[in-house]
């Protein structure tokens, strides 16, 4: 009972002190096998005697066939692992000279060690190997002794999976006790040699999403990815992974960043707006068949070339003068854009209408046109209307005028309405009433002398002037 009592606690040691790893994932394991005692080790007094005859197994070394020892580590950092192993055995060899063996009477070994060990696998850069060197301290329990140790080991781990191996260690375990032997049989402290070889199991990682990624390693520890992308999906497998890809879901191109070009123009989909047609990348991928600027789809006229402003159509020049209707003052009568498209009126065309103006006759002191003319007067007032048409932009005043017979007041008073009414006439006939103004003088300005019958009948006139430009209305 005294003897399971040290075993169990060994081993509760053992599972309390869980304190090792193996790398910066799986930072702890667990490992359990064999142990082998050789107390050759502890025989003469020559050091290196102790160790010429390491593996001779049926002679020296004590094995008790079964799991007989348990180990517990943790990973550290920089290739350090620290761990703790609670080991079992029976001693019925015991090497008390070079060459002399006895049994003790069977006695149960009990031993536990704090173990500070460097692996070699991160500097050789493998995955299999893992060369150690390790340092300890230990307390062993033989028969009914107990006495501490100084452990100094080398091991050798063979990795058949990231997370399973094979561990093979040997440790010297150096006792500082008393060496005399009570019963000529047992020392007291002997120091010996221990090997061990089993299994262990490196655990401790967390894979959150279950990518075979560590969430250490992982850039998406939530969301299962591939390794290429640390951790990270790519959906559509375009080998762009979805962080980096603007188009997630649907398989593209590096240049597009993940987007497709469907039809090859260029321009990615997201940003093509006839992504379905060939484009331009100025028209954000829609076509142009007439090369006008403006999309098929947008442009009225999309086989002839035109101005966006006018749909894509080319702009109409009615008249041909080469002033677009738009701009064109006067579309349907030609004239030079320095006018908007509108004939200039020249000295000629005024002559004309002073010609005309002045043979528009009315009754005696009245503003009533003359009739009994036989239709001379409307004649006159229909030439005027067909000279004005041709000036669609042109502003001009109509003004009446008297001789100096009556008074001042009732001359301007004749001379206003007889302006107005020949203006009205035109409006009726047809002009624009925004190229038409009326005005009176009386006989404020006589063209010949009111002192005889001839000049007065030139100064009772009617005369149309050009005074401007109307662009605005159209006659």
């Amino acid at each position: 009972m005294k003897h399971l009592n040290k075993l169990l606690v060994a081993v509760t040691m053992v599972m309390g002190l869980s304190s090792q790893a193996q790398d910066s994932n799986n930072k702890w394991a667990i490992g359990f096998g064999v142990n082998a005692i050789d107390y050759r080790s502890s025989a003469g007094e020559d050091f290196m005697s102790h160790f010429d005859q390491p593996f001779k197994v049926s002679d020296n070394w004590n094995i008790l066939p079964s799991v007989s020892y348990i180990n517990v580590s943790r990973y550290v950092g920089s290739g350090f692992i620290v761990g703790v192993t609670g080991s079992i055995n029976q001693v019925d060899k015991f090497v008390t000279a070079p060459n002399v063996v006895v049994n003790p009477g069977d006695l149960m070994y009990y031993g536990i060690d704090a173990t500070l060990t460097y692996s070699f696998m991160e500097l050789l850069k493998s995955k299999v190997i893992e060369p150690t060197l390790s340092v300890g301290g230990g307390y062993t329990f033989l028969g009914d002794e107990s006495y501490g140790t100084v452990n100094p080991g080398v091991g050798l781990n063979f990795w058949f999976t990231e997370n399973v191996g094979l561990s093979l260690l040997g440790t010297y375990k150096k006792s500082f006790g008393d060496r005399t032997y009570a019963d000529g049989k047992t020392p007291d402290a002997p120091s010996y040699t221990q090997y061990s070889a089993g299994l262990t199991f490196k655990f401790g990682a967390k894979d959150t999403d279950n990518d075979g990624i560590y969430d250490k390693d992982d850039a998406c520890p939530e969301v299962a990815g591939l390794k290429q992308f640390n951790g990270c999906p790519d959906s559509d497998a375009d080998g762009i992974e979805d962080s980096k890809d603007t188009c997630p879901t649907v398989a593209g191109l590096a240049e597009f960043n993940g987007c497709p070009d469907t039809d090859g123009d260029g321009v990615a989909d997201p940003d093509d707006a006839c992504p379905e047609v060939a484009g331009l990348k100025s028209l954000k991928g829609c076509p142009d068949a007439d090369g006008d600027g403006v999309t098929d789809a947008s442009d009225k006229c999309p086989t002839v070339a035109g101005p966006a402003s006018n749909g894509g159509c080319p702009e109409l020049d009615s008249d041909k003068d080469g002033v677009i209707d738009k701009e064109d003052a006067c579309p349907t009568v030609a004239g030079p854009a320095s006018n908007k498209g509108c004939p200039e009126v020249t000295e000629q065309v005024l002559e004309e209408l002073k010609v005309q103006a002045r043979a528009v006759y009315f009754v005696t002191g009245k503003a009533i046109l003359e009739t009994a003319d036989k239709g001379a007067t409307d004649g006159r007032l229909e030439a005027i209307k067909e000279i004005l048409r041709n000036y669609p932009n042109a502003k001009f005043a109509i003004e009446g005028h008297t001789d100096s017979t009556g008074s001042a007041k009732i001359n301007q008073k004749l001379s206003e309405d007889r302006a107005k009414v020949v203006m009205d006439k035109l409006i009726e006939k047809g002009v624009n009433p925004a190229n038409l103004t009326s005005a009176g003088f009386g006989s404020s300005k006589p063209v010949a002398s009111n002192k005889t019958k001839e000049g007065k009948a030139l100064n009772r006139r009617t005369e149309i002037r050009h005074i401007g430009s109307v662009h605005e209305g159209k006659l």
